[in-house]
C-alpha cells in the first residue's frame, strides 16, 4: 500500500531537516564553535530550531501515516501537512531573531495546533468510522500465518 500523503510530507520534512542542519553548520563555522554550543547564543538558537523540529516531526509523520491508513480525509491531511511544514520553516527562520519573533510564534502555534488536530482525529477514528469499515490486511509472506 502506497501512502502518497505521508511519503510526500515525510520527504519534504527530510529536506527541511537537511536545511536546518546546514543552518547549524553555517553558524558553527561563522562563530567558530566546533562541538556543543560554546555558550554562543546564535549557535544555541539554531541548534534549538533544529532540535525542536526533530522533536515534533516524528509524531506528526506517524499520525499522518496512521490517519491516511485509516482512510482519513486526504484533503485535510494535505492541508495540515503543508501548513505544518510551512510553520516549521517559519519557526526555523524566526529563531534567528533572538526573541519571540513572529516566525517563531507562528511556527510554535502551528506545530501545537497540528499535533492537537492530528491527535484528536486519530483518537476519534476508531469510534466514529462506519460500521462496515475494515482494518488494513497485514502483509505476510506466502504461506506465513499469524
Amino acid at each position: 500500500m502506497i501512502l502518497p500523503i505521508t511519503l510526500t510530507i515525510a520527504g519534504a520534512a527530510a529536506l527541511i531537516n537537511i536545511w536546518l542542519m546546514i543552518r547549524v553548520g553555517q553558524v558553527r563555522t561563522s562563530e567558530k564553535v566546533s562541538v556543543g554550543d560554546g555558550g554562543n547564543d546564535k549557535v544555541i538558537r539554531r541548534m534549538r530550531a533544529h532540535s525542536n523540529f526533530i522533536e515534533s516531526a516524528p509524531f506528526v509523520l506517524a499520525l499522518i501515516g496512521l490517519i491516511e491508513l485509516a482512510m482519513g480525509s486526504p484533503t485535510w491531511l494535505w492541508i495540515v501537512g503543508g501548513i505544518y511544514l510551512l510553520g516549521r520553516v517559519a519557526h526555523g527562520i524566526g529563531m534567528d531573531d533572538g526573541k519571540f519573533g513572529k516566525g517563531r510564534m507562528v511556527g510554535t502555534l502551528v506545530t501545537m495546533l497540528t499535533l492537537l488536530g492530528l491527535g484528536i482525529y486519530a483518537i476519534a477514528i476508531p469510534y466514529f468510522t462506519v460500521a462496515d469499515a475494515s482494518t488494513a490486511p497485514i502483509p505476510m509472506a506466502e504461506g506465513e500465518t499469524l
